[in-house]
């Protein structure tokens, strides 16, 4: 379980250990509305790592902000795999940073189904490597309230982060 108080440590140590690789860092959120931007960006000193965030929480600033395709959210949902790699690829590309998180869920209460529960999240993170972006995801289903399942979503999506930074 998540707090406050280790969100912050783990975005302290992701701005101290992207500060000490001198890479920069991005994000493209949806069910989190910003919140993993607010973590990084609560440390001092992040402004030296922290490149970009985009809160795409419609379809619609998917598609027109970060290049999400149209055929890929029909096709699969804004809750997929291929929407948070369009959307961590987007966001790498507009910022010019060195990783990128992109995250996409069902928070709840409510807009859960049978394939998609409450508590369903899609994470990506992009490493850039010249022109392209290498693409790592995962897909969590957390247990709890709206503001539980957000509070791990943005723990996990920082610890992704940290393992990306010293991999």
């Amino acid at each position: 379980m998540a707090d406050y108080e280790s969100l912050q440590k783990l975005a302290e140590a992701v701005v101290q250990d992207l500060g000490g690789a001198g890479k920069a860092v991005s994000t493209a959120e949806s069910c989190t509305g910003g919140w993993i931007a607010k973590s990084i960006t609560d440390i001092p000193g992040s402004s030296a790592v922290f490149a970009y965030g985009v809160v795409s929480y419609s379809n619609g600033a998917k598609e027109s902000i970060l290049g999400v395709h149209n055929l890929t959210l029909e096709e699969h949902g804004a809750v997929s795999e291929p929407v948070v790699e369009e959307m961590a690829k987007g966001v790498l590309r507009l910022s010019g940073a060195d990783i990128a998180v992109a995250v996409s869920g069902v928070a709840g209460p409510d807009g859960g189904t049978d394939e998609k529960p409450v508590g369903t999240v899609w994470f990506a993170w992009a490493i850039r490597d010249g022109a392209t972006a290498l693409v790592d995801t995962s897909c969590e289903v957390f247990s709890g309230d709206r503001d539980l399942v957000r509070e791990l979503t943005v723990a996990h999506a920082l610890q992704g982060v940290l393992e990306r930074i010293e991999s």
